[in-house]
């Protein structure tokens, strides 16, 4: 065991050492050596940034191929009796319990079931209780803000869907303006 001098020469030792450094806040001395060692080498980081890049781009160019819906166009394909475009909403099951849905919507949960267009339409109708939507019928989705909305029109796409629309505003635009709702 040490003795109580040979510990007090340590600490002395030791304060004079950080007595002759410049004065760091415990933040910089706590993370300074995490940022060094994170710091990527310009020559490792540039085939991440290439494919960072072209992984936006493909993003952002096929993002526009769904054709846009507004309020009123939803409004008025919810009153038709047999209503021209099949309507989606990709919202969870107690999402729609607690708000209701548009009227004439069908509900295909895209969180928990992502490969509900990859299935065969007989799968599809046991699953779900109806039958899938033709690759020949045009499809608009929704869900609460509209981002799940977007996933569901690329996931319908790359299934073989031509006619995909968006309802960018979704349940939320819905909703604040006073749209009928079907529980």
């Amino acid at each position: 065991m040490a003795s109580r001098r040979t510990v007090t020469q340590v600490l002395r030792a030791a304060s004079r050492i950080q007595s002759q450094q410049p004065s760091r806040s415990i933040v910089q001395q706590t993370t300074t050596p995490f940022l060094r060692a994170a710091r990527p080498s310009p020559a490792s980081s540039a085939p991440l940034l290439l494919q960072l890049r072209s992984s936006v781009r493909a993003y952002s160019q096929t993002a526009t191929e769904s054709k846009i819906y507004s309020f009123e166009d939803i409004k008025k394909l919810s009153s038709e009796a047999k209503p021209s475009v099949t309507i989606v909403d990709v919202r969870e099951p107690g999402e729609l319990q607690q708000t209701g849905h548009i009227p004439h919507a069908i509900n295909i949960p895209i969180t928990s079931s992502p490969d509900s267009f990859h299935i065969s339409p007989e799968e599809f109708e046991d699953r779900f209780g109806f039958p899938r939507p033709d690759k020949d019928s045009e499809v608009v989705f929704y869900c609460k803000a509209g981002v799940r909305s977007r996933g569901a029109a690329g996931i319908a796409r790359e299934a073989g869907w031509k006619k995909v629309g968006e309802y960018p505003g979704s349940w939320l635009e819905w909703f604040e303006k006073n749209g009928e709702v079907e529980r």
